[in-house]
């Protein structure tokens, strides 16, 4: 009788033995001398200014016509912009425009851009601006394109205050950039010449 229960016992635990199967292998740990460092987000780059500007066309544009000769969306042939390398120190040198677009690789707060001429007062203009979390783009559209030969200096300063910030909140540097306008200076127009008669004594 001992025998049979022996063996019976004996059998349930190879049994169990066979369906539990090898125990798993631990898992390995890793080496205690090496601790893993979690990892910082990078700080964004500071604001950086690009600015560009409309060519005028060396010819005249004219848009397309269709099948039935009216002419296709003007914008087609619209020019494009042309970049302005930057020259902090110096002048750019661009063609005649009346349109400037100034764009930023980071928001802006409590900013302003303007345009001043050589007698240092600012020029009138339509100005546009498209603001998002990535930066900013403002175009100035004036209402006659700029002089040849004259320089014209464009100025992103504080509103209120001394300075003005990121989105995230630090300091950004004024920019400035002078552009000298490609061609011989413009003459100013003579006063016109009277046109009454002297009268006789």
């Amino acid at each position: 009788m001992r025998l049979l229960r022996f063996g019976l016992v004996a059998a349930t635990c190879c049994g169990a033995l066979v369906l539990s199967g090898c125990p798993d292998k631990p898992a390995a740990t890793p080496d205690s001398g090496v601790a893993e460092v979690p990892q910082v987000p990078a700080t964004p780059p500071p604001t950086r200014f690009s600015l560009s500007y409309q060519a005028p066309p060396s010819a005249p544009a004219v848009a397309p016509a269709n099948d039935a000769g009216v002419a296709e969306d003007a914008g087609i042939a619209a020019a494009s912009l042309t970049e302005i390398a930057p020259a902090p120190d110096d002048a750019a040198i661009i063609e005649p425009t009346s349109l400037l677009e100034l764009r930023t690789s980071s928001p802006l707060k409590n900013y302003r851009v303007r345009l001043f001429d050589e007698a240092d007062r600012a020029m009138v203009s339509d100005d546009d601006v498209e603001e998002s979390e990535t930066g900013l783009i403002y175009r100035i559209q004036l209402p006659q394109p700029l002089k040849s030969g004259f320089k014209y200096t464009l100025v992103v300063d504080a509103q209120t205050g001394t300075a003005f910030t990121d989105g995230l909140g630090r300091d950004v540097d004024e920019f400035r950039q002078t552009l000298q306008i490609a061609g011989e200076k413009e003459k100013p127009a003579p006063p016109p010449k009277p046109t009454g008669k002297k009268k006789r004594r």
